[in-house]
């Protein structure tokens, strides 16, 4: 085994009730393998396969809340209904089986949705201020204080249910320019009640959606928040420009109950306030302003960042992770999302930790048309 890679990744990590046997995190990707919402046994090989190769936490693709205008991919998997959350079951009960632990995302698109499409052809695209990402307004319908209410309740409601049928916690998918994304982001939040206005204001929804999970799961039941600066359409896009602005944004959504915050960058490397500190991330900062564990992801293991090209087939190649080891060394993080490369080589943890880089799978056209 690396000496340098399994004391950096394979020490044990706990959050909450979860005892996590490493350090590595299976970011969550869309696959749109779950025909009417409901996940399969392929699904459940999908995710076992990975844990049983020393993946120790994973966390789902996003999955739909019970909204009407949650999602707009039929085949995407829903966290709701009888069939679905038995199929979850059956995906919790194979992890399980092989030593992991997971997590269920949880997710509402809000304005992102493009109207017409499954699983609910009839419902609208809604958001915040009916604001899509790029400031056009009247792209979809605001939502009304009723509509918010009731978003809110199947966000606890799936939590709930994530507890009883067995997942070690659950994620709140409030990154990438999302529902909760959207409430937190000045562009597409322009509401004039409680909802919006100031950067404080403007995370209500966010903590809101926070308290009434935690007040529907058990005290130590983890509950992690994924956020982001970069939205789906714009990568330079910030929720804030300085550190302080970082920490009224986590603040009140770490208050309100937050076990840990899982931090999307598209780069690992990249210092995210470079004029106040020439390395940390935006892990490292949520850290670092908010004293919760964090998990980083962005590109780990992967010569070339994010972006839909590489799933349109372009690929990327391996990268070492020393740079990654160095940042572990010194507490920038606790934790480490790989995305692309474990979606590739779904040994990756095993080899990684192990000595075996040199026998890692590139990110190919290949792999991502298998997603075995």
């Amino acid at each position: 085994m690396s000496t340098r890679a399994a004391q950096a990744l394979a020490r044990p990590f706990t959050l909450g009730s979860a005892e996590l046997p490493n350090r590595i995190v299976m970011a969550p990707m869309t696959r749109a393998f779950s025909p009417y919402g409901v996940p399969g046994e392929d699904v459940a090989a999908y995710y076992s396969r990975r844990a049983a190769a020393g993946t120790g936490l994973i966390i789902t693709e996003g999955t739909y809340i019970d909204h009407p205008s949650a999602g707009d991919i039929g085949k995407a998997p829903q966290f709701h209904g009888e069939d679905s959350l038995a199929g979850w079951r059956r995906v919790v009960d194979a992890v399980h089986a092989e030593g992991g632990t997971i997590m269920p995302q949880l997710w509402h698109v809000g304005i992102q949705r493009v109207a017409g499409k499954p699983p609910h052809p009839e419902a609208p695209s809604v958001g915040p201020s009916g604001v899509a990402l790029d400031g056009t307004e009247g792209a979809g319908e605001s939502l009304t204080s009723a509509d918010i209410d009731r978003i809110i309740e199947a966000f606890a409601e799936a939590a709930a249910q994530a507890e009883r049928i067995g997942f070690d916690g659950v994620e709140l998918h409030g990154a990438h320019g999302y529902l909760i994304d959207q409430f937190l982001w000045e562009r597409t939040n322009r509401r004039t009640d409680a909802y919006g206005g100031d950067a404080a204001s403007r995370t209500r929804f966010a903590a809101d959606i926070v308290e009434a999970v935690r007040e529907r799961v058990s005290p130590e039941f983890p509950v992690l928040f994924r956020f982001s600066q970069w939205k789906a359409d714009n990568y330079d896009a910030q929720l804030a420009a300085t550190p302080d602005e970082l920490q009224a944004v986590l603040g009140p959504i770490s208050s309100a109950g937050v076990t840990a915050f899982h931090a999307s960058g598209r780069r690992y490397w990249e210092p995210e306030f470079p004029e106040y500190d020439s390395a940390l991330n935006v892990g490292g900062w949520a850290r670092k302003v908010t004293g919760k564990p964090v998990i980083t992801v962005g590109s780990v293991g992967l010569d070339a960042v994010f972006s839909p090209e590489t799933f349109r087939g372009e690929g990327a190649g391996v990268q070492s992770i020393e740079g990654l080891l160095e940042r572990f060394e010194r507490d920038e993080f606790d934790l480490v999302a790989v995305g692309r490369a474990l979606l590739a080589d779904p040994d990756w943890a095993r080899k990684v930790l192990s000595g075996r880089e040199s026998e890692l799978v590139p990110f190919t056209k290949d792999a991502v048309a298998q997603l075995h």
